[in-house]
């Protein structure tokens, strides 16, 4: 049975503007996100549009804009579950929302197959632009699998094989001020637990590394110590006969598994930790965890609004964007050698 008047199927726009008593284009111009339309008249669309259940087709709404933008951005990080991954994906949905535009993130799980992939997919989303923390060796697929003249932004991580802007962490110089910080206590067995050599930051935050004990004339003791296998590598490393006094650990995970390793031993008081990356509840431990803090809001803030400066034209060479680190030094860093 259907009743007078009322209207079978999907709620169209114009449907939404004789609910709301306002023009088709006044309608239009608050689904697209515009931000000129007087709030008195935006707040009876939105009514209107919440009343009916109307839904916007995205891809005619982008065949109907002048400017074939379609509000979104995508974002593909390592891991957003990652408390690093997660302020940075907050900072851009952040960013975002004062424009209107709409965030589709992917977790990248340093999976460079699942990188391409995500990358595709937000492409044939027709997405307006793309910050991305590159796990794949090589992004010289963008040149061909992404949108011609859609920009992309690089976060944490520099790119490979493609050009683009840039925000990265001063992942040496900060490593080599923990280091430091270390040998100024009285450390010269200081052993480096790392992610895998394949990722740039691992590489940059080695170097750094490296820097401050060949200044401190010290021999290096390296580690490959994925956040997985983070545990047993530091206990293998603390049963040697000459074992470490103290611990350098390149990202959070990885220095959760030490923790655990010191704990199990019962040397959490006796060898010394510096972490690269805050964490949570970090400095509520027993001794709180010192460590080489990123700021993962400036980082996403900074990379969100490099990508909106290149959608609205900007067209410069690309940037590499520098966002300093900072020594936060609570008592496990500051522990003198046994």
């Amino acid at each position: 049975m259907i009743i007078k008047g009322e209207r079978m199927g999907r709620p169209t726009m114009n449907d939404v503007a004789r609910s709301a008593g306002v023009s088709l284009k006044t309608v239009s111009r608050v689904v697209n996100g515009e931000a000129t339309v007087d709030p008195a008249l935006a707040a009876r669309v939105r009514a209107a549009v919440a009343s009916l259940g109307y839904r916007p087709n995205l891809g005619a709404s982008m065949l109907r804009r002048n400017d074939r933008r379609t509000r979104t951005i995508g974002v593909l990080l390592e891991d957003v579950s990652n408390p690093f991954s997660a302020a940075v994906n907050r900072a851009i949905e952040d960013e975002s929302r004062g424009r209107g535009v709409h965030v589709l993130t992917g977790s990248l799980d340093e999976d460079p197959v699942r990188e391409r992939d995500l990358a595709v997919a937000f492409a044939r989303r027709h997405a307006d632009g793309l910050i991305l923390a590159p796990t794949a060796p090589d992004q010289g697929y963008l040149a061909t699998d992404w949108q011609p003249g859609t920009p992309v932004v690089f976060v944490d991580r520099p790119p490979t094989g493609y050009r683009g802007d840039a925000v990265l962490a001063t992942n040496r110089s900060g490593t080599a001020e923990a280091v430091r910080h270390l040998v100024a206590r009285g450390h010269r067995r200081i052993a480096f637990l790392g992610d895998a050599p394949r990722i740039a930051t691992a590489r940059s935050r080695r170097q750094g590394y490296r820097d401050a004990m060949r200044e401190a004339g010290l021999p290096t003791c390296e580690t490959v110590a994925p956040d997985c296998g983070a545990e047993a590598a530091t206990l293998a490393l603390l049963t040697l006969p000459a074992r470490p006094t103290a611990l350098f650990t390149a990202q959070n995970l990885i220095t959760i598994g030490a923790l655990r390793a010191l704990r199990r031993l019962a040397l959490q008081h006796r060898v010394a930790l510096i972490g690269f990356d805050d964490f949570p509840l970090a400095d509520l431990l027993d001794p709180p965890v010192t460590v080489v803090a990123q700021d993962p809001v400036a980082m996403g803030r900074a990379a969100a609004r490099a990508l909106f400066e290149r959608i609205d034209g900007h067209t410069e060479e690309p940037r590499e964007i520098s966002i300093r680190t900072m020594l936060i030094p609570r008592g496990s860093g500051e522990l003198l050698p046994a």
